[in-house]
Parts: structure tokens; C-alpha cells; sequence
């Protein structure tokens, strides 16, 4: 074990995090995921998933049983905020640094990736990044390379190689400076060379790129890191405090006051824009630093230009969407501006790729952004999945806080060459504004469309049957829609838990979390019998992210009294709750799923007693008959777009709140079943649910489990030629055959 008790640096804006205690009982490995966990854990260090961190660890060759020196770096894929021991690749040092025998140049890099596995250690399965020559190359026992905003801001600045040597005198460093290489065996033998003809240099600045730094212990190349990451942060804010307080070129639009209603209400017109060719899921913010950079004067100039980081664009693409929209332009003009602009970024992006392809190119993916920048308003961003989405969205505030921090290093004109342009590119590629340089279409095009990249994707786990869907679940408290809630869940659906009962919306929420991400699911009050609580649900929805794919609708009533007879008020309710508040809710959703365009799905919940006739439940049964003909109507109104079913249960007793325990106990004695007043609520459920089953052809009670999995069938892509249709759930009962 190689530690040290090195003292903590003095720092202004990072904070020291190791502990020794800790980190004395750890082994090299867990020394090495313990150091890329804390490094992970502080966004201003490195992004989600993003760098890498390696050591050279002495172990036993399990064929020789002799010592050997072994690399331990971040798989590829990997994060290092929450990478274990198990997410790194291991490579015999030795046979790494052969391959460089068989490399044959630029042309052949990804030749090189195929024989990274035939260094493999202990047959580990992990794939080793196309970072690991980089970590390999470089003489030093532990190696961090990470993305911070203020490192990547001295590396894509105009002056950038000028302002490290400014940086270095300053802080008593001795950076090097590498010109922009794409991240793989050329770059590695690249830096190998600029250590060996800087001997005590301390870090490496890749242009346009990011930080390498090291040391001879764990500690101690953690510490290097922070020292380095911090004092960058210190130039670079010092320098900013020459220029004031104007930003990009300052204001040109100010922000809305209620930008956050307009935000709600553009959302599904926005994610419908930008979700034709895949269904994606939104994120927004109108954070400060967002809003200062959207409504400044160069942002649609510096937007343009793109991202520098590799582990930027990957998810950003090479660049936002920017919608113009001026300060007193109304809604309208804005859903203009957004098809027009989108219309030209997709042209734009197919030009883009047409330019550079090749033969062997991965095939053109989706042409829609995944950030939209609105002057006034904020930054959308989109992906598969919320987390993905709000990830995209923390990039591009990393790609803000770049650009900042390369316009406050401006120092002058710039004139020659920029030092980001290696040898053999293209001078002109590289364009700047406001001292900053983004990467040139080309090298993004390398990135974006690089097989390996292409390789990582295919990776990643299929996605599920729901998965970029968003369900409303009303009703979701309990019972058949808490059932649906979870199904749902665990088929990748994004859910919203809405009940009249707050709290219980709340615990099935908590729930779901268990079988899904928590920013997968939402839940909000809803009671169906107002508009304006419906359409506070919907909006809820859409805020939480960013429109609606399905609604269902599990929530009613069943009037009772205690002399059996049922009131005018009571049968109002009752048509009230169970067939007007339907209407009410595909009403509403109806305005949404217009404004996405999107095909969109509602199942209601109708009852086998709307064509069985009985005494004693009139108003039940007619009301559930109503909405047996309502899914009718609303399937023929609602189409081509928006598909309308419903399911017919027979009685569902298990987990319903309208079988309280005074209901069941008197049916238990209405069909003179017996029963011991000393059972629990759910032992004379279940005595009532046998009896119902005993009434059907199959003897089954009906379970809300199996509600859940005929709704969510009717919900589902599996069904999109099913409309105004209604599948009973009822075990076999003839009385309810349809005649």
C-alpha cells in the first residue's frame, strides 16, 4: 500500500474529502475506487460518467506466480461517482505498452481497441476505454483525467497555451500543453513524449479537452488534482473580476417573470417538435447561470459553435438548437420560431453528417436536438429517460461555464495559429468567439460517430416495453392503480401518481422508487370531479417530465347508506365522480396529447355490473354503463391520434378502498357467508373475494394485479390497432357475456 499522510492544500472553492481513517483499511484497488468516488462526487471535478482515473498495482501473475505490474483503469461506460472495484478494466502493463510494436499509425488507432482485451488480467470482463493508453503511456503510478469546467475552460480559450504558462508562474506549477488529439493510442504516445521533453511537469492541458494530472500515491494524486482544479478556478476567477459583471456580451433579453407557466405550457408542444423519429423525455431549467447565458447577446453565436469537450457533445450533439424569441413575442410566435429553427438545425445536422461520413460510418442518427435553448425562458433538454435527460442538461451547463471561463482569460487579439490545432489540421477549422474554441465539425464528427462510441451504445441494456413513455395514473393510491402504478413502473414507464388522497399517492410513489429510478416517478393531489384540479395534474405531469404519453383512470365510487336507500344527491355524486369526471379527464389530456402530436393512449375503468342488472346498485351500475359507451365516444373523437379503451372488472375486493370493513362484513352476511368478527380486514376481503369466484366459470378471484396487466396491455404499443374496446376482467361471468 502506497500512502501518505500529505497535508491538506489550502483551497478556495474544492474541499478535501479523503479520510484517512478510511482509507488506511483499504487495499491498492479499493485505495483507487475510493479516489475516483471522491473525485466523482463533485460535479465542479468532473461530470457524470465522464474522465477516467488508473494506478499501477504490483500482483501475482496467475500463470507464472510472479510479480507483475498491472493497470487498474475506469472501464469504459463507466462513472466514477459510483464505480466499485468491479467497473474497472485490469491490463498486464507489460503487454499494453508492447502494442505499441503493432500500431501503424492514426489509420489504424481503432486496430488498437481490438487488442486491448488480449491484455486482459485475470480474464477480468470489464472493457477497457479507448482512455487506456493515455493512462498506460504515462510513467506515473496513479493518474487522474477529468473534465472540470475551469480545466476545460483554460484548454479551449484562444490564448490558452499562453494563459497556462501566465497560470504556471502564478501558482508555481509546470503544466504542458498537448494540441487537440482524439482520445486513443496516438494521444497516448503524444503525452508520453511532451513528459519526457518536460521533465518535472506536474499535468498535462489537452486542448479543447480536459486535465491530466498524477502522483506517487493515492493521496497524493488526489491532492495534485484538487490543487490544480482549484487554482485554475482562482486564475480564472481573478481574471474575471477585471471584466465586470457582463457576461457574452450582456443582456439582450431579459428573462420572464413567468417563465417557469410558459415553460409548462410549451413543453409538450416542444417534446412532440422534437420527438418524430424517437419519443424522448424533458428536463428544464432557467437556473441563473442558464438564463445569464440564453439571454445574452453572443449566445446564438457561441451556441452555434458548439461544445470542446469530448464528454460534452457526445450527449449535447455538436450543437444546442437556439430558438430566437424576442422579449414581448407572444406563444404563438414562439411555436413558429421553434418549427422554423428546428426545421433548419435537422438539415443542418444531416449536412453535417453527409460532409463527413464514411463507408464504415455508423449509420445517421436522430436529427433533432437534445438541447433547446429559449432566449427568456431557459434550456430544455431531452434523452431516453429523465436522468438522462436532466444529464444532458448539467453537460450543457458545463459547456456555459467553459465559455464563460474562456471569455474572462480573453487578453488581446488573437492572431496565428490556435494552439488547439495539432500538427497536420486544418488552422481554419478551428473557429472562436469571444475567445473560445469549439471543436472542429470534423474532430466532433470523429467523437460523435466513432465506432467505438457506436460500440458503448450497443452495450447498454434494451430498452423496456414503456420505457420514453409517461403514464398518469389516477387513482394510483390504491388498489387497481397502485397495481398499475408498479407494473408500470417495472415495465420503464415514467409515472405520475395522482389520488384524491394526497398521502397514499405519496407511499406508492415511495413504492415505485424501489423497482425504478426515483426521477422516473412523480405524484400530486388530484380530485377528478374539477377541471382545475385535473388540468394542476396534468401540468404537474409535464413539469415533472414534459408531457403525457398514457392516462388511466382507476378512480370511483360506489354509493352505500345504511338503510340501503340511495339519495338524489348521492346518485348525482355518483354520475358525477364516475362518468363526469372521465369526460373531464380526457378532456383535458385531450389539449395535451393535441399539442405533442403524439399518438397517446386512455383506458378508463368501467365494471362488469354495466351489463349485468342487479338490485340494490342502480347508480353503480348505470354510471359504469356510461362509461362503457363514453370510451366509445371519446375512441371516435379522439382519433387518429389518441387511442381509447377501457377494462370491465367484476368485483375487485383485495386493496380497494370501497370495500371499507362495515361494507365487506355486510356482504359477507347479505350472501350468508360466515365469518369471525376477530378476522382482520383482509381475511374477510379474502372470504368475499372467494365467494365472487365461485360465481365464475374459472373460479379465480380477481386480483388488482390483473386489472393492472389488461390496462397496461391496452395502454401499451402491443395493442395500437385496439380502440373503443373494452376487455373484461371478470373470471368467466356469464351474466356479464355481452348480448
Amino acid at each position: 500500500m502506497t500512502q501518505s499522510n500529505v497535508a491538506s492544500p489550502t483551497l478556495k472553492f474544492l474541499e478535501d474529502r479523503w479520510d484517512s481513517a478510511m482509507a488506511a483499511t483499504l487495499d491498492e484497488p479499493e485505495l483507487l475506487r475510493y479516489r475516483s468516488n471522491l473525485l466523482g462526487s463533485d460535479l465542479r471535478i468532473t461530470n457524470f460518467a465522464g474522465g477516467n482515473t488508473s494506478s499501477k498495482i504490483m500482483d501475482v501473475d496467475p500463470l507464472t506466480g510472479e510479480p507483475v505490474e498491472v493497470l487498474w483503469v475506469k472501464g469504459s461506460g463507466g462513472d466514477l461517482g459510483s464505480i466499485r472495484r468491479t467497473g474497472f478494466a485490469t491490463l498486464y502493463q507489460e503487454k499494453l505498452l508492447a502494442l505499441e510494436r503493432s500500431y501503424r499509425g492514426v489509420a489504424t488507432e481503432d486496430d488498437m481497441v481490438a487488442m486491448y482485451p488480449l491484455c486482459t488480467f485475470r480474464n477480468n470482463p470489464v472493457a477497457a476505454s479507448i482512455d487506456t493508453p493515455l493512462h498506460g503511456f504515462l510513467p506515473f503510478r496513479h493518474v487522474d483525467h477529468l473534465h472540470p469546467d475551469w480545466g476545460i475552460a483554460l484548454a479551449a480559450s484562444g490564448n490558452g497555451k499562453a494563459k497556462m504558462d501566465e497560470f504556471n508562474r502564478e501558482f508555481g506549477h509546470a503544466l504542458i500543453w498537448v494540441p487537440w488529439q482524439r482520445p486513443g493510442f496516438e494521444l497516448g504516445l503524444m503525452m508520453r513524449r511532451a513528459v519526457a521533453e518536460n521533465p518535472g511537469c506536474d499535468g498535462i492541458v489537452l486542448g479543447g479537452h480536459g486535465l491530466f494530472t498524477w502522483g506517487k500515491t493515492q493521496r497524493e494524486c488526489y491532492l495534485n488534482t484538487l490543487s490544480v482544479i482549484d487554482q485554475i478556478g482562482q486564475f480564472i476567477e481573478r481574471h474575471g473580476l477585471t471584466k465586470g459583471s457582463t457576461r457574452f456580451g450582456g443582456v439582450a433579453v431579459a428573462a420572464r417573470p413567468d417563465r417557469k407557466e410558459i415553460a409548462i405550457a410549451i413543453a409538450p408542444y416542444l417534446r412532440g417538435k422534437v420527438s418524430t423519429q424517437n419519443r424522448w423525455i424533458a428536463s428544464f431549467s432557467d437556473a441563473e447561470d442558464v438564463l445569464q447565458f440564453v439571454n445574452a447577446t453572443h449566445a446564438k453565436e457561441l451556441a452555434f459553435l458548439g461544445t470542446s469537450c469530448p464528454d460534452h457533445f457526445i450527449r449535447t450533439k455538436i450543437r444546442p438548437l437556439f430558438v430566437p424569441w424576442a422579449a414581448d413575442d407572444s406563444m404563438d410566435a414562439l411555436k413558429k420560431q421553434i418549427e422554423l429553427s428546428l426545421a433548419e438545425y435537422r438539415d443542418q445536422y444531416r449536412d453535417y453528417y453527409h460532409q463527413f461520413a464514411t463507408a464504415d460510418s455508423p449509420a445517421l442518427r436522430d436529427a433533432s436536438p437534445t438541447v433547446v435553448l429559449i432566449p427568456g425562458l431557459g434550456m430544455f433538454s431531452f434523452g431516453k429517460n429523465k436522468t438522462e435527460a436532466r444529464v444532458v442538461g448539467e453537460f450543457y451547463t458545463n459547456a456555459i461555464h467553459v465559455m464563460e471561463g474562456a471569455s474572462l482569460l480573453a487578453d488581446g487579439d488573437i492572431s496565428g495559429t490556435l494552439p488547439q490545432c495539432g500538427e497536420g489540421m486544418d488552422p481554419a477549422s478551428f473557429k472562436v468567439c469571444m475567445n473560445y474554441v469549439a471543436l472542429p465539425p470534423l474532430e466532433a464528427f470523429r467523437i460523435e460517430y466513432w465506432a467505438m462510441e457506436e460500440a458503448k451504445l450497443r452495450r447498454q441494456p434494451p430498452e423496456k416495453e414503456l420505457s420514453r413513455r409517461i403514464a398518469l395514473v389516477v387513482g394510483g393510491g390504491s388498489g387497481i392503480g397502485r397495481e398499475v402504478a408498479l407494473l408500470a413502473a417495472a415495465r420503464g414507464a415514467h409515472v405520475m401518481v395522482a389520488d384524491r388522497d394526497e398521502a397514499a399517492a405519496s407511499r406508492v410513489a415511495d413504492e415505485l422508487k424501489a423497482v425504478t429510478s426515483k426521477e422516473f416517478v412523480a405524484s400530486t393531489p388530484m380530485d377528478i370531479r374539477s377541471r382545475d384540479a385535473i388540468g394542476a395534474a396534468l401540468r404537474a405531469t409535464v413539469a415533472a417530465f414534459g408531457g403525457v404519453d398514457i392516462l388511466i383512470n382507476t378512480a370511483a365510487m360506489f354509493p352505500s347508506s345504511a338503510d340501503g336507500v340511495i339519495s338524489e344527491a348521492t346518485w348525482a355524486t355518483t354520475l358525477d365522480v364516475n362518468v363526469t369526471a372521465n369526460y373531464l379527464l380526457a378532456d383535458e389530456a385531450a389539449k395535451l396529447f393535441t399539442e405533442q402530436g403524439l399518438d397517446g393512449s386512455i383506458v378508463l375503468t368501467s365494471s362488469a355490473n354495466a351489463v349485468v342488472s342487479k338490485r340494490g346498485s342502480e347508480a353503480y351500475d348505470v354510471s359504469k354503463a356510461a362509461v362503457s359507451h363514453l370510451v366509445r365516444e371519446l375512441a371516435v373523437g379522439l382519433a387518429p391520434r389518441v387511442r381509447v379503451n377501457g377494462i370491465s372488472p367484476a368485483t375487485v375486493v383485495k386493496g380497494s378502498t370501497m370495500f371499507p370493513r362495515d361494507r365487506v362484513r355486510a356482504s359477507l352476511a347479505k350472501y350468508n357467508v360466515a365469518f369471525d368478527e376477530s378476522m382482520s380486514d383482509e381475511e374477510l376481503r379474502g372470504l368475499l373475494a372467494g365467494f365472487y369466484a365461485k360465481r365464475t366459470l374459472t373460479h379465480q378471484p380477481i386480483d388488482p394485479a390483473d386489472c393492472a396487466e389488461a390496462i397496461l396491455f391496452l395502454a401499451s404499443p402491443r395493442s395500437r390497432c385496439t380502440t373503443g374496446h373494452l376487455i373484461p376482467v371478470d373470471g368467466g361471468l356469464p351474466d356479464a357475456f355481452l348480448r
